[in-house]
This record gives C-alpha cells, sequence and structure tokens, in this order.
C-alpha cells in the first residue's frame, strides 16, 4: 500500500519526527531571511548608484548634506559614509586644527561607518551558511536513526521481507530529502548575496577614497 508523505511523517519515530520539523522550522527561517536580504541588497544597490550620480554632479556636497538630512530619508551605503565624513570635516574646520588631524579624523570616522555599512550588508548571512553546511548532516542524522531502528525492528520478526521493512527506510529518508530542500536554496542565496555585498562594500571603499581626495583638495585650498 502506497504511503503518502504526511502518513510516513506521521508514522516515523519521535527523533526522525523531530529532525523533519528543525529542518523545516530552518527551511522556512532560512527563506524568510533570503526575502530580507534580497529586498535591503538591492535597495542599497539602488540607493548607491543614485547617490554616485548626484555626488558627482553640479549639486555641490552641502546640497547633498541637506538631502541626506531630510526628516524621513535614511542614508544608506555611500551617501551615510559621505554624511559622517562630512559633518565631521565642516565640525572640525570650524575649531581652526591643523588639516592632517582633520583628515585623520574624518578618514578614522569614514572607516567606522564603512565597518557599520559591511556589518549590515552581511547580516543574517552566517545563518545562510549554517543552514547550508549543516542541514544535510541533521537530515542525514535523522535517516540513519529511522533506518537503524527499522533493521532493529525486524530482529523479532520471523520474515524479513522488503515490504517490511520498506515504510521505515521511506520515513527515515524524508529527512534527508527535506535537509537538501533547506540546504541548497539557503547555499545559492548565501553565495549570490555574499558577492554582492562583496561588491557593494568595494565600491563603497572606493568612494570613500574619492572623497577623502575631495576634501583633501578643499582643506588644501583654504
Amino acid at each position: 500500500m502506497e504511503l503518502s508523505i504526511l502518513e510516513l511523517f506521521l508514522n516515523a519515530s519521535i527523533v526522525v519526527k523531530s529532525v523533519i520539523i528543525l529542518l523545516l522550522l530552518a527551511s522556512i527561517t532560512s527563506w524568510m531571511v533570503i526575502f530580507e536580504r534580497w529586498l535591503y541588497i538591492n535597495r542599497v544597490g539602488q540607493d548607491f548608484s543614485e547617490f554616485e550620480e548626484r555626488f558627482w554632479s553640479d549639486s555641490g556636497l552641502e546640497a547633498l548634506l541637506s538631502t541626506s538630512q531630510e526628516a524621513g530619508h535614511q542614508s544608506l551605503g555611500s551617501e551615510y559614509i559621505f554624511q559622517i565624513g562630512f559633518l565631521d570635516y565642516k565640525r572640525l574646520k570650524k575649531e581652526n586644527i591643523d588639516s592632517k588631524t582633520v583628515m585623520a579624523s574624518v578618514q578614522r570616522n569614514m572607516r567606522a561607518a564603512l565597518a557599520k555599512e559591511q556589518a549590515l550588508l552581511e547580516k543574517h548571512l552566517p545563518f545562510l551558511a549554517t543552514v547550508a553546511s549543516v542541514s544535510p548532516y541533521i537530515g542525514l542524522f535523522g535517516t540513519v536513526w529511522g533506518i537503524m531502528n527499522s533493521f532493529r525492528g525486524l530482529a523479532g520478526s520471523s520474515q524479513a521481507t522488503l515490504s517490511a521493512v520498506a515504510p521505515g527506510i521511506s520515513e527515515a529518508l524524508i529527512a534527508t530529502a527535506i535537509g537538501l530542500f533547506a540546504a541548497i536554496p539557503a547555499l545559492i542565496a548565501y553565495n549570490k548575496f555574499i558577492s554582492e555585498s562583496d561588491s557593494l562594500v568595494s565600491g563603497m571603499e572606493g568612494f570613500k577614497e574619492e572623497f577623502s581626495a575631495v576634501l583633501h583638495r578643499d582643506i588644501q585650498s583654504k
């Protein structure tokens, strides 16, 4: 008699059921993380392109700063680095501090801002890496445990036939299948997001250096 996946799950041992439930929860959580990271990284990438275009236009640094400080506007990526660096630059210039000290402080604050943006880009990605690496082994553990129970149940049986052991093995193999179901999307998403994050961070580092050069020329000309 053919059994459905639900029936196989209901007939499984407590350990196999626990493994399957754990893997399903990991899969659901990883899909939530994937969706959230996809939205956030796409937003940062779009904001990065738009801000770079505005930065190299003729609007001026003061106009850019004013826009970044508007109520309800959230500065992300390069715009946040710009905001932190330019505010520090303006503050120190008013205090008549020498140019080397000003630039050292500005660069230090922009490095801290870059580190913060990188941490935000990579938020939750270690969870996806963990799901991708651990889920197959958890599923395999459930499978081994289920098969072990199936063969142990045959010990007291007078007839050891394939039909007698097949349901137990089928129940156990569900754990491996769900482990792969959880791991594969998490692995693909992790590789995609980490690559996009590295690319964005590299772009922000380039912007930081370019903006430092702009500020250095400005302070040397006055």
